[in-house]
């Protein structure tokens, strides 16, 4: 077990922050699966075309983060396996 008062080491940290950016991902990805089902549902059986017009952007915004968000994380993750492999 290590020792509470021990400090995380700069690369420790960087892959816990990639850990809540994986986080982050899972639940961006999750509210676009959700976003969708929302905007059948205007869309095909409300016959509400504006509201899923609306849906849709809001669809298209959420895959932007979400695509922006996995580019960011794989650069992060290259990031500290290069600094780890620098060290080794």
């Amino acid at each position: 077990m290590s020792d509470p008062t021990e400090e995380k080491s700069e690369l420790e940290k960087a892959r816990d922050i990639i850990l809540q950016l994986k986080e982050m991902s899972h639940y961006s990805k999750s509210n676009m699966e959700k976003l969708s089902a929302l905007w059948l549902l205007h869309e095909d059986e409300l016959k509400q075309k504006e509201k899923a017009a609306t849906l849709d952007t809001l669809l298209k915004h959420q895959g932007a983060f979400s695509d922006a968000l996995e580019v960011f994380i794989t650069d992060c993750e290259l990031e500290c396996n290069r600094i780890e492999n620098e060290a080794s």
